[in-house]
């Protein structure tokens, strides 16, 4: 006969294990949900080729992974549907592909969202909530589709460290996180999963001898950047100040400029003319804090308890519009302004980044190829062209590069055929100043003779 006591402990036992197997179950469901909403993307892309602008490629076949977000959206990277013609999207064990399209794309984050045409797609799909960074050393889920099969793929790592890291896709940079996740061409778009919320992207992977699972992921304060951006359908972007810095770490160096011991901020180099920055700061001033965030010698700021990043991200993290509080020293003495965050597609670079989703501008001039300077061309050339100086950043002077891409043979060119990859600064002594105003002296010329010139001659 079993005691009294006895019965008491199996019902707390069975009432344990019934809650194990019920947590389990949840678990299950939870893992599930997740699987279903993550989708992979098939994506038929059309590059122009960089030594014929006016000439396509063949059609390109490529593969990614989304989630399903909400308002019935899919969010990918922007590298994965970039000079996309056809999109179709497909669902965890669904045979069937729906067609799609771009509905808003932030090359600079490396973010897109697509919407699908048949609304059914999204029928017992549960929207993935976007969550908070992880803390460090955090285990997180990766979610997509990596070649070398057709199922989904689950990989297990841990968040490495967070930093301002090159995003590959248009150069930009921007706060990454660094997973040791296992990640695979195929797996670009899918989400990184804590606790069934969406606290990264993935965008890249370093191939390199010596490293191993060294993969990044876009964060979630950029993904909400995006987003909001995404919202009145105009790109905005992330905004720009308009001036550049440089680390202060040398006690004599930082008493050069004014600061005490106790002080510390990041040198002025440069300010660009027409930008947020112009007459409100200078070369050679110190700023001491972003909004309320002081500045290391270092250039990083106390983001929260457990993370510093670069002051950079403060600015990211604001919109076009925003003000944007700035304390500075100026030869000893603390001063404040008001910055007034703007827009700008090249970030004052002389070299604009590389572009997608439209035909490559060029003009054909005496069978000459001209073009302007942009960093697929540099791709494309593989070294830096004839007559490329070491001017980095634009100025009202100068706020393009033009070159000679190639020489197409003709009776009119002779003896100039292997004149390419040349720049061009002065069309019969007019400087240029970018490549419309080069275009528009061509297109309105009546000189019998043009005479294209460069430092080099």
């Amino acid at each position: 006969m079993i005691k009294k006591g006895w019965y008491k402990i199996l019902f707390i036992l069975f009432c344990f294990y019934l809650t194990f197997f019920q947590i389990q179950a949840q678990a299950a469901d939870d893992i599930l949900q997740i699987k279903n909403s993550v989708i992979k993307v098939y994506t038929t892309a059309v590059v122009y080729n960089d030594e014929s602008p006016w000439q396509s490629s063949s059609p390109m076949q490529m593969t990614g992974s989304a989630a399903v977000i909400s308002g019935n959206r899919i969010l990918t990277n922007a590298h994965v549907v970039a000079d996309a013609k056809y999109i179709q999207v497909q669902k965890n064990n669904d045979p069937n592909k729906y067609l799609a399209e771009v509905s808003f794309i932030s090359h600079y984050a490396d973010l897109a969202l697509l919407k699908v045409k048949d609304g059914s797609f999204f029928k017992d799909l549960k929207p993935l909530p976007i969550g908070e960074l992880p803390e460090p050393y955090q285990e997180v889920a990766v979610f997509g589709y990596p070649i070398g099969g057709e199922t989904l793929s689950i990989t297990k790592g841990v968040l490495s460290r967070i930093e301002q890291k090159v995003y590959v896709h248009q150069r930009s940079t921007l706060l990454a996180g660094q997973i040791d996740a296992a990640i695979n061409p195929g797996n670009s778009g899918g989400p990184v999963i804590v606790d069934g919320e969406v606290v990264g992207i993935v965008m890249q992977t370093i191939v390199s001898s010596g490293t191993m699972n060294l993969g990044y992921f876009i964060p979630p304060s950029i993904i909400r950047h995006v987003l909001a951006d995404s919202e009145d359908g105009k790109n905005d972007g992330f905004p720009e100040l308009g001036f550049r810095t440089q680390k202060l770490e040398n006690p004599s160096a930082k008493a050069a400029y004014g600061l005490s011991k106790e002080q510390n901020g990041v040198l002025v180099v440069k300010v660009f003319a027409g930008s947020a920055a112009a007459n409100k700061l200078q070369k050679n001033d110190v700023i001491l804090k972003i909004d309320d965030y002081a500045i290391s010698g270092n250039g990083t700021v106390k983001y929260n308890d457990t993370l510093k990043v670069d002051y950079k991200h403060l600015i990211d993290l604001h919109y076009v519009g925003d003000n944007v509080e700035i304390t500075f020293n100026r030869a000893g003495k603390v001063q404040k302004t008001t910055l007034v965050a703007q827009r700008s597609s090249k970030r004052y670079q002389l070299v604009a980044p590389s572009e997608y989703d439209k035909v490559a501008p060029y003009y054909i001039y005496g069978g000459i190829v001209f073009v302007p300077v942009n960093a697929d061309f540099l791709r494309y050339t593989d070294r830096p062209p004839l007559g490329f100086g070491a001017q980095m950043w634009e100025s009202p002077e100068k706020k393009e590069l033009v070159a000679i891409l190639q020489v197409l043979p003709a009776d009119v060119n002779f003896g100039y055929h292997d004149m390419k990859l040349w720049v061009v600064d002065f069309v019969n002594g007019t400087p240029i100043k970018d490549f419309q105003q080069f275009t528009q002296i061509l297109k309105n010329n009546k000189a019998k003779n043009m005479f294209f010139e460069n430092e080099n001659g």
